[in-house]
């Protein structure tokens, strides 16, 4: 088979007319030529996200490579380890076997961080010896965001064998470091960590890259940072790639790492820089098996109607063409559902938060749109009623509570937020990063009552109610994650729940069940709601809801 058109050549840093031929999944010869036939577009090499949690996207890896092929993606860095939260090393195993069924390249790292702390409920661990067999595999090419920053800091004897594994094997080592600067960055990614893909602050970033940091530039659902990050394509241009980390099927269904390649270029960023940083870096960081468009590499390459858009006309994997004009070639497939959900069905009674004497200051988790971090706020309710202190819509200052999804009859752990804007109602999920107990905000405890019965009764899922009878599911039977569903229709109905939620409960931010997600992971700052308690990412432990008198901080009278 051969193909002319406009090659763009990473390597040489060149653009120009070619033939290109492809035999037995393999670029067999290129052979540049005076001219190409009009409209016959761009080939370059297939995108990759240098770090996704596949799992985020409500899709298994066969479902979600048919989403993402169409956006002229080719290969992913994924990291497991949200199902391995819930299913272990046998969710990792789900993992590579559905994923093996796609001709999309999928990189699965083992999680390091199974659970991420001890100061939530995981229904799995996956301790140092468990994390080398998974390394052992040759289906595991690296080892997974290593979250727990205080352990390497700490030298945690687990967690450094962890690190010393894949070492040995010579396998990478992911970095997750939000915040961290100074000596404690210097000797967090002196322990052998090479990326990261959480800093918020350009002036973060650029800290990190001097210390010889490969810098990850996000884009997902939740966490939004390209817009602080992006001069580093023209300042670290070596030492940048792009992911999404997490990405709901509403957006997947709009576009991938093409859409982040369309903005850099749009800056003005350098052209060759950012397709290097979106195609070629994590090829080689990773060392995937993914061709590069270079005589003897994987035939793995798209065909882009322009250089500014990247509009995909047809992306190819191994020499086979799996997407065309914005349609899959490749065909749904049936899905097992594995799942590990004990929790049985709650009465609005466990969602009270009770006191002898009114505190005026209570601690809340504060919210922004765009944002995985946190922060935190000093406020109070407007009234107390029977002893306990209530909701406050006029204020944004709901109720947040964790239930554990993998025992019954726990009592579920209850605080403030501030940020959501809802209304009336409550809006709840079993996707909560990252040991997936059910997370809720809702008005009421009536409401959150109503929302989380509906999760619990589905045995996962995402779900919404106005507190007035309406509520709406989407269920997610692979591990309370995942839906076996068309990624299209599924994306359709999330976009619907998405939207009631805005329209019919007030609420005002863009990815409301993704900020969601996030209020229970104990090891972004600064502070979370896990199924044990209020927790404070800064001192690292649990803190109480009502700020006690003479606490630094306090400034009630």
């Amino acid at each position: 088979m051969t193909l002319q058109s406009t090659l763009i050549d990473l390597h040489q840093r060149r653009i120009y007319p070619a033939e290109v031929t492809v035999s037995d999944g393999r670029i067999a010869a290129i052979r540049e030529l005076e001219a190409v036939p009009p409209g016959s577009g761009y080939l370059m090499p297939g995108f990759v996200d240098a770090h996704v949690h596949v799992e985020s996207s409500m899709l298994p890896p066969s479902e979600f490579a048919r989403m993402a092929v169409v956006h002229g993606t080719v290969a992913t860095v994924s990291d497991p380890h949200e199902i391995a939260n819930v299913l272990g090393a046998a969710g990792v195993q789900f993992m590579l076997d559905d994923a093996a069924r796609s001709p999309l390249k999928f990189c699965f790292g083992a999680p390091s961080c199974v659970p991420a702390t001890s100061f939530e409920t995981a229904g799995a661990t996956l301790d140092a010896a468990a994390v080398e067999a998974l390394l052992q595999n040759p289906g595991i090419g690296y080892l997974s965001e290593v979250m727990n920053f205080p352990g390497v800091l700490n030298a945690d004897p687990d967690l450094m064998a962890k690190i010393a594994a894949a070492q040995r094997l010579g396998k990478p080592v992911d970095g997750h470091a939000p915040g961290l600067s100074g000596d404690e960055a210097r000797r967090y990614f002196a322990a052998g960590i090479t990326t990261d893909h959480e800093c918020f602050t350009l002036e973060e970033a650029r800290e990190k890259a001097t210390l010889g940091v490969n810098i990850l530039i996000r884009e997902g659902s939740a966490a939004r940072n390209f817009e602080a990050l992006w001069p580093l394509l023209r300042e670290f241009p070596d030492q940048v790639m792009f992911c999404s980390d997490d990405k709901h099927p509403d957006d997947l269904v709009h576009g991938h790492i093409n859409q982040l390649a369309a903005r850099a270029v749009a800056r003005g960023c350098d052209l060759f820089d950012t397709l290097r940083a979106a195609c070629m870096h994590p090829v080689r960081h990773y060392h995937l098996p993914v061709g590069l468009l270079q005589p003897g590499d994987a035939a793995d390459f798209i065909r882009v109607a322009d250089l500014e858009q990247f509009q995909v006309l047809e992306t190819w994997i191994d020499g086979v063409k799996v997407a065309e004009n914005g349609e899959p070639l490749l065909e749904q497939l049936p899905v097992d559902t594995p799942n590990h959900f004990l929790a049985e069905p709650v009465k609005a009674e466990s969602f009270r938060l009770f006191h002898e004497f009114y505190c005026p200051n209570l601690r809340v988790i504060r919210v922004w749109d765009g944002e995985i971090v946190t922060g935190e706020e000093e406020d109070s309710v407007s009234e107390m009623r029977n002893g306990q202190y209530v909701p406050d819509t006029v204020k944004d200052l709901l109720y947040i509570t964790v239930v554990n999804r993998y025992e019954s009859g726990a009592i579920p752990a209850l605080g403030f937020v501030r940020g959501f804007g809802l209304r009336k109602g409550a809006i709840a999920g079993s996707v909560a990063h990252d040991s997936h107990n059910i997370v809720a905000v809702g008005t009421s405890g009536e409401a959150i009552a109503a929302v989380v019965n509906a999760v619990i009764a589905a045995r996962g899922g995402v779900a919404a109610t106005d507190g007035d009878g309406h509520t709406h599911l989407l269920p997610l039977p692979v591990a309370g994650l995942m839906s076996c569903r068309n990624g299209r229709e599924l994306a359709r109905d999330y976009a619907e729940l998405d939207a009631w939620v805005k329209s019919s409960l007030g609420c005002v931010l863009k990815a409301p069940f993704m900020t969601l997600s996030f209020l229970a992971l104990p090891v972004i700052p600064k502070l979370k709601m896990t199924d044990k308690g209020l927790f404070d990412v800064a001192r690292f432990d649990y803190v109480p809801v009502e700020k006690a008198f003479g606490e630094a901080g306090y400034s009630g009278g």
